[in-house]
């Protein structure tokens, strides 16, 4: 039986190495057979395929492998008595289960395989020799050995694989499932997926039900003359979307607190905590500080450095942020800005149409430059582990593509007052860009995989002095997954995964529907037609044309709920002003009790915005009373182990006594 209660254990690890034809004189040496033996050796479960020109070794790890692993780990897993205590394969059936009936989680049981695979080591007192293709090479004492192989280019890659069974049964039950569209399996996602992707959709398929209400509310706004009272019907509108957008954000957090505590999830020991990723380590980065303990010196000298280190790790992110909004101001806004006037100026489509196409070419170059410098100041930031350090990635590319996004619409709207242009460039943005957008999303991935078999088959053809007319095919699975696609991010693959552009994306359409919602209520029933497509497409996507992704340990959505909630404040100020033009139609900006009640409108919506934030629990009752139920309950267990172990500490020394 392996960990998901299956009589078969399933392969979801391979690892790739160029096809070779080894002589027998040289197999006791050869890097690949030694490396197969190896991994026999650690307890992995073996399948060697063959593809056209690589050869791929799948791995599949039995439950009592992968439990010794997480032992040697230290891994800390959640017990029935409501503690996360460290782990021993000799007390497994203290530890409870998962959602689907296995012991690890996706997560759990990817850091096992990366301790096992790079924890095998030439732990002979000398160094090995080992051969590839008339080449020698030297593993030495203590080396990892696929670390070897990698820097050798021996080994191409290591991946994990999609479980074809789990994965037909989620195209069943969730993309192809159109009778229910907007069903989820939750518990399937999270045990396949891991915790970050099943937190993203369950954040997805409640953003889209949501939205349904200011979709309905504004195509009413839109089509609906309300006569006498059409002064009133924007007011109306722009109040209930800031505490729609406000009360959906609160409720979110009360479903995040729900779905980890139904997946059996501390935040607050995951907060600390990650996965290891093949070639990084996604847990406590290495901190000064941990020195000063070791060094043992004297509570004054350790009290400074902790200071010194918390002071400078400020500065530092004071001076990279100082210099990421010091180079949006002075080189981006002005960029944008000419972008915004041209296009005002310019009377023909044709002509508006060849500067949108140059804009947009040259803002994917500004981009990428800006990602580029986000990474390397990032590198000197001393962030806890390399969540923060992506949490920090995400606010200053965000910052980017914030001033990219809506300077131009800003200009429209508020310096020239044209809700006319206002209007075409939201739609175009709405509607044209999300479109296009989703195209390149669901096309890229196909195109280059495409590319990639027509590589490797040509590359076949002239190994073989065949003509174009053979037809080569590939006879694996395994060969076609490693030929598509990784799941990875635009910018700062190295921290963040596919789902910081899908969060991007949606951020931005977020921004664009409530910044401007006053000018163009319409926007919100693109936007939730969008979230409906966007369900589809990214699961359809997630399974069928790219490699299974990376496990990443991430409880909430992070960075990005801030994000929101700023859109949000920015949304309550934008539309104040919005309704102020709309309303001083001559321009004087008088304090006149019209515009006076929209200044007061604004900073009551402010107050209430961040009230709600106090008022309403970010945790449901039960999830509370669990909480204190299984902290209460372990310690009480605590203390009767304790309480034993001291009466039984104050028998011996009365023995002791009494001899």
């Amino acid at each position: 039986m392996n960990d998901h209660g299956d009589k078969q254990t399933a392969f979801e690890m391979c690892v790739v190495v160029p096809r070779s034809i080894v002589k027998k004189e040289d197999k006791k040496y050869d890097c690949i057979e030694v490396l197969i033996k190896e991994l026999k050796n650690v307890g992995f479960i073996i399948d060697r395929a063959v593809g056209l020109t690589d050869e791929f070794i799948k791995l599949a790890a039995p439950l009592q492998t992968l439990g010794k692993a997480a032992a040697e780990l230290q891994m800390k897993k959640l017990t029935y008595i409501g503690m996360d205590l460290q782990f021993e394969w000799e007390e497994v059936k203290a530890f409870v289960r998962q959602p689907d009936g296995s012991l690890f989680s996706w997560c759990e049981r990817f850091e096992c395989y990366h301790h096992l695979l790079y924890g095998i080591v030439n732990k002979s007192k000398v160094d090995a020799m080992l051969k590839w293709e008339d080449k020698e090479y030297i593993w030495e004492v203590g080396e990892s050995l696929l670390r070897r192989l990698e820097s050798a280019g021996i080994v191409k890659q290591v991946f994990p694989l999609h479980v074809e069974i789990k994965r037909k049964e989620l195209l069943r039950s969730w993309v192809l499932n159109w009778r229910n569209f907007t069903n989820q399996p939750i518990d399937v996602m999270y045990s396949y997926f891991g915790m970050k992707i099943a937190i993203y959709f369950a954040f997805l398929r409640m953003y889209t039900h949501w939205m349904l209400f200011p979709a309905a509310y504004g195509l009413i706004v839109q089509f609906v003359d309300f006569g006498s009272m059409q002064f009133l019907v924007l007011p109306v509108f722009f109040i209930s979307i800031i505490l729609w957008a406000a009360l959906f954000f609160q409720f979110w957090k009360r479903k995040n607190s729900a779905l980890l505590a139904r997946w059996q999830i501390h935040y607050s020991a995951t907060a600390g905590q990650g996965c290891k990723f093949l070639g990084m380590e996604w847990s406590s980065l290495q901190s000064p500080l941990e020195l000063v303990k070791n060094l043992g010196i004297d509570k004054v000298k350790e009290r400074e450095a902790y200071q010194r280190h918390e002071w400078f790790g400020h500065l530092m992110r004071f001076r990279n942020n100082a210099i990421i909004i010091l180079s949006i101001i002075c080189l981006q806004l002005p960029f944008e800005l000419a972008y915004a006037h041209l296009y005002e100026v310019m009377d023909s489509d044709v002509m508006k149409f060849g500067l949108t196409a140059a804009y947009l070419i040259l803002i994917q170059y500004f981009t990428k430059i800006g990602g580029k410098i986000s990474m390397k100041l990032i590198q000197y930031e001393n962030n806890e582990n390399t969540e923060y350090q992506a949490d920090s990635l995400v606010y200053k590319v965000f910052g980017l593509y914030f001033m990219q996004s809506y300077i131009g619409v800003f200009y429209h709207a508020l310096l020239h007052r044209n809700f006319k242009t206002l209007r075409q460039v939201l739609i175009q943005r709405l509607i044209v860009y999300q479109i296009l957008e989703n195209v390149l999303e669901n096309s890229l991935p196909y195109l280059k995989y495409s590319y990639k078999k027509y590589r490797a088959v040509r590359n076949k053809k002239k190994e073989k002095k065949q003509t174009s007319n053979v037809k080569i095919q590939f006879n694996t699975k395994v060969e076609k997954e490693y030929l598509k696609p990784s799941y990875s991010a635009s910018i700062g693959e190295e921290l963040e995964d596919g789902l910081f552009d899908d969060f991007l994306q949606l951020t931005l359409q977020f921004g664009m529907v409530m910044m401007f919602a006053c000018a163009f209520p319409l926007a919100f029933a693109f936007a939730a037609v969008n979230s409906f497509t966007q369900l589809k497409t990214d699961a359809l996507r997630l399974l069928t044309m790219l490699k299974r992704p990376v496990p990443r340990a991430a409880a909430t959505i992070g960075a990005w709920l801030n994000i929101f909630q700023f859109l949000i404040v920015m949304s309550i100020c934008t539309n104040s002003a919005l309704l102020v033009c709309l309303y001083d139609k001559e321009g004087k900006w008088k304090i006149e009790p019209g515009l006076a009640a929209i200044l007061m409108l604004e900073h009551i919506l402010l107050l209430i915005k961040f009230g709600l934030s106090r008022f309403l629990p970010e945790e449901p009752a039960w999830v509370r009373a669990n909480r204190v139920k299984n902290a209460a309950q372990a310690q009480g267990m605590y203390s009767k182990q304790l309480l034993k172990s001291i009466s039984g500490q104050g028998r011996l020394m009365g023995h002791h006594r009494t001899l």
